[in-house]
């Protein structure tokens, strides 16, 4: 990790510069796939399964009974710990329901607001080099207790056609309800128009690749709902001397080894610190199983020394990371400054991978500086907010006036007139 000590603020930019995700030149071949899945259907999923995938199937939809038999093949102390997780995960996000409150704003104008759940969604679990069975928990449990009353998950088949156990028996007691062979940008395709075998959803969920997320791009323009824009993993840390170097190090790796484009930053105001990660770092490292990818990671990767701790904040709320750890002597204190990022994590034990799997937190969170507007995936985003409203002649009355005059206003004459014929009468209910 490349060291910059007390950069002046006109360097920032550069130094929190994402690596380059230009998916630009990629919307052409992006565009293709969707229209042949769209004017194609299943021939064109078939087709792009083979030649993406290198697996000729014979259906795409697994059956109950294949997902049941899968599924008993994961391994019993992985699906105890899967179990426990959705738990966590199942309470931390039921907690989030909204009750139906009732205003009367005016006497007789009564308003309220009621949470519906979005019937059809869409989970993208990607397979490639993680089968990531912790996102099924992290989507399908919200969608679940939101009420989705039609939860479809693609995920990629490997070679054989098979898809990853976990992911199937993380499927099985979350409630989804169908499960797809299907990987890529014909995955997201095949959720937004509808094929012959999978029904068309109308929102998106789930991070994948450079093509995955073009797609989903390109859908949102109107053909889905998508979930929020989602890049490479990153993770910011931000500690004093109080911080464990030996912690520190092996969070920086936990997100350096998602992928050779994933990226971790140090911010600190302890020279020391920074030796001491650094030495961690270079023991703990080739320990590591994917040491290839967190290393090429690291070579997009800072440890930034700063003077102060306002100048830290600073430029932490300037990053906007997708994870954020506090590491300092009042994490809490500390936190209360923070205005962008994803999800934080307070304090010396408590990892970013908790999040990841165990505590309870969705990990589905934006990326690549959208934490600056965008939150995770929480219940909410599987709802939708309906307002009601129900008015009484007297009601209308104490509000008519300031109707009148506002749509006089915008020449909206036949709005006027809308009120004033129910004024000018005085119908039953």
């Amino acid at each position: 990790m490349m060291v910059c000590r007390n950069p002046d603020k006109k360097e920032w930019p550069a130094l929190l510069r994402r690596p380059l995700q230009d998916i630009r030149s990629l919307v052409p071949k992006v565009r293709k796939i969707l229209e042949d899945v769209k004017n194609c259907g299943d021939e064109a999923l078939f087709d792009y399964t083979k030649k993406f995938d290198r697996v000729s199937l014979m259906k795409l939809e697994m059956e109950h009974d294949e997902i049941m038999a899968a599924a008993e093949k994961t391994d019993d102390e992985l699906k105890q710990a899967i179990i426990f997780a959705a738990g966590n995960i199942e309470k931390f996000h039921s907690i989030q329901k909204s009750t139906v409150q009732k205003l009367e704003v005016r006497p007789g104008v009564l308003c309220w607001q009621k949470s519906v759940p979005i019937e059809k969604v869409g989970l993208y679990v990607p397979g490639g080099t993680a089968p990531l069975f912790s996102t099924v928990l992290m989507l399908a449990i919200p969608a679940r207790i939101a009420g989705c009353s039609e939860i479809i998950l693609c995920t990629p088949p490997d070679t054989t056609g098979s898809i990853n156990p976990a992911i199937l028996f993380a499927a099985k007691i979350t409630g989804v309800s169908r499960v797809f062979r299907l990987g890529g940008a014909q995955a997201i395709g095949a959720m937004a128009y509808g094929t012959e075998s999978v029904p068309r959803v109308y929102k998106i969920f789930g991070p994948g690749n450079q093509y995955v997320t073009a797609a989903k791009q390109l859908i949102a323009q109107g053909d889905a709902a998508v979930d929020l824009p989602a890049g490479p993993s990153e993770l910011a840390v931000i500690a004093d001397s109080s911080a464990i170097p030996a912690f520190v190090a092996s969070d920086l790796l936990s997100q350096a080894e998602h992928g050779t484009d994933s990226q971790v930053i140090l911010v600190t105001n302890e020279e020391k610190l920074i030796k001491d990660v650094r030495k961690e770092l270079e023991k703990q490292l080739p320990l590591l199983p994917r040491k290839e990818f967190a290393g090429k990671a690291l070579e997009n990767s800072r440890i930034i020394l700063l003077n102060t701790m306002d100048e830290m904040i600073e430029m932490i709320n300037d990053y906007a990371p997708e994870h954020l750890i506090i590491s300092t002597k009042d994490a809490e204190t500390v936190a209360k400054r923070i205005k962008n990022a994803g999800s934080v994590f307070l304090g010396n034990y408590t990892p970013e991978s908790a999040g990841d799997y165990a505590s309870g937190t969705n990990h589905t969170l934006p990326t690549y500086g959208h934490a600056k507007a965008y939150n995770g995936v929480n219940l909410d985003n599987y709802v939708k907010k309906i307002t009601f409203q129900k008015i009484t002649r007297e009601g209308l009355k104490s509000i008519g006036t300031a109707i009148e005059i506002m749509a006089e206003a915008e020449a909206l004459i036949a709005h006027k007139k809308a009120v004033q014929i129910r004024l000018k009468q005085n119908q039953p209910l």
